[in-house]
């Protein structure tokens, strides 16, 4: 299971840009909640110099506890960004893919 956000929402000025620190946040907790509260360490992939591209998996190897954890993390970031999205579809899309 991944996701991946790319790009910049533009919403408004930088440092004043809701979208992009709403976003932000919720994705900077999730990875950090992975890490903290299932005790495993993502595959986690960011472009620092540019911004906009984050990069997270989470791979198989896991205990059924740890992996029950992360799905209850990654659905509330999936539910919070469709919140985002909501009130704010002109500067954010989610696409969900499931290669199953």
């Amino acid at each position: 299971v991944s996701f991946t956000l790319t790009g910049h929402a533009d919403a408004g000025p930088y440092g004043s840009d809701i979208v992009c620190a709403g976003v932000s946040a919720l994705a900077i907790s999730t990875v950090n909640g992975i890490a903290s509260l299932a005790g495993f360490e993502p595959i986690v992939e960011m472009n620092e110099e540019e911004g906009g591209y984050l990069y997270t998996e989470v791979t198989s190897g896991m205990t059924q506890e740890q992996n029950n954890i992360a799905e209850i993390l990654l659905e509330n970031l999936l539910l919070g960004l469709q919140s985002i999205e909501a009130e704010n579809s002109e500067y954010i899309q989610i696409k969900t893919i499931n290669d199953k």
